[in-house]
């Protein structure tokens, strides 16, 4: 090849509107050949563990006559290959196949449910948010201090004690003993299903409707499986916030902005603060996808119905059809937010 055309060549490669194009198309490369192999491993799974579908539906004293016709029906009868080549055809076409609990399609069943999940999620997450980074700065900036002391106790506290014993005992205080919680639930009794639903989140579709009595029953409803989400959540943000900040603090560029008289809240927000938001960033995404995978306990304590209910439900339920929607959608979420943090990596440090 002549140089002139190979230097023309390298030219138009590093065009940067034709590396963008390129970074596109590695990374949905990258999320198709995840998704796929989520997909895979998901579907054998459930195809080889010792529960038949078939009987689930029918029940153990079903004639075989029934048996084996429901099972040609579902294409059961096929080799596992052939069965994950239909599958694969009906998930590129958005059917998740039909739920046995519920008899629903188990789209529809995630657009019912998820909504309850990213609403109990995002509201445990902008607390956690907004008390853990605050507390990990200040832990590291008074470092050994009695206020340091106090927030690695609270943060220890907080990520050691099990979810199971955190949410029955703060039922236990706030609902049963003070009487501060409205108890279980997405909502009253009284006020079930008289919000039309729009957007799924209850709280938006109760403003949406005019209704503020549904609206501060769902919020005195949300209140606390949010915080106990949060505390836990708040815990390893804090920690995280504060090893992050006590590395940026003895960093020479701290040092330098100290010597050239700049004000504490400026070295400590502007410069220390600053760099260590990248790594943050990650630690956030990582935080918030695991309360959107469904915190299963947490929902199930409090009769929360969300993703993480319903899945617990349908994999005892021996619901398979509903178990592997539920898997990809926690798969779905976890890719999404990285590709946001990606995103955020790029606007906080140009560099990247």
């Amino acid at each position: 090849m002549p140089t002139s055309a190979r230097r023309e060549g390298n030219d138009v490669a590093r065009h940067p509107i034709v590396q963008r194009l390129i970074r596109l198309g590695t990374t949905v490369s990258s999320l198709a050949i995840t998704m796929f192999g989520l997909v895979l491993v998901t579907f054998f799974i459930g195809r080889v563990i010792p529960i038949d579908p078939v009987l689930t539906i029918l029940g153990d004293h079903a004639r075989p006559e029934l048996v084996n016709k429901l099972r040609m029906e579902l294409g059961l009868d096929k080799p596992l290959p052939v069965q994950f080549w239909i599958y694969l055809k009906a998930l590129l076409q958005g059917d998740l196949g039909r739920s046995v609990m519920t008899t629903n399609r188990v789209v529809d069943d995630i657009r019912l449910y998820f909504p309850a999940t990213v609403e109990l999620g995002t509201v445990a997450m902008i607390f956690a948010t907004v008390a853990g980074i605050p507390l990990g700065v200040l832990s590291a900036v008074r470092r050994n201090s009695a206020l340091d002391q106090f927030v690695r106790v609270f943060s220890l506290v907080g990520h050691s004690i099990p979810i199971p014993v955190l949410g029955l005992g703060a039922l236990l205080v706030f609902y049963a003993w003070l009487g501060w919680a409205p108890g279980t639930g997405r909502v009253g009794v009284g006020y079930v299903g008289l919000t039309p639903t729009v957007t799924g989140f209850l709280t938006v579709d109760a403003l949406i409707a005019g209704d503020t009595e549904v609206f501060w029953d769902a919020v005195a409803h949300l209140m606390l499986p949010a915080g106990v989400l949060a505390y836990f959540s708040m815990a390893y943000i804090s920690r995280m916030t504060r090893a992050f900040m006590i590395d940026a603090l003895a960093g020479e560029y701290v040092i330098t902005a100290r010597a050239k008289g700049l004000s504490p809240a400026r070295v400590i927000w502007r410069h220390a603060f600053g760099n260590i938001a990248v790594r943050l960033v990650t630690v956030l995404a990582l935080t918030y996808a695991g309360l959107l995978e469904g915190a299963v306990v947490t929902e199930m304590i409090f009769s929360w119905p969300g993703i993480g209910q319903y899945l617990t439900v349908s994999l005892l339920n021996a619901d398979m059809n509903a178990v592997i929607g539920a898997t990809l959608l926690v798969g779905f979420v976890y890719m999404l937010l990285n590709l946001l943090a990606d995103a955020a990596y790029r606007i906080l440090d140009p560099r990247v």
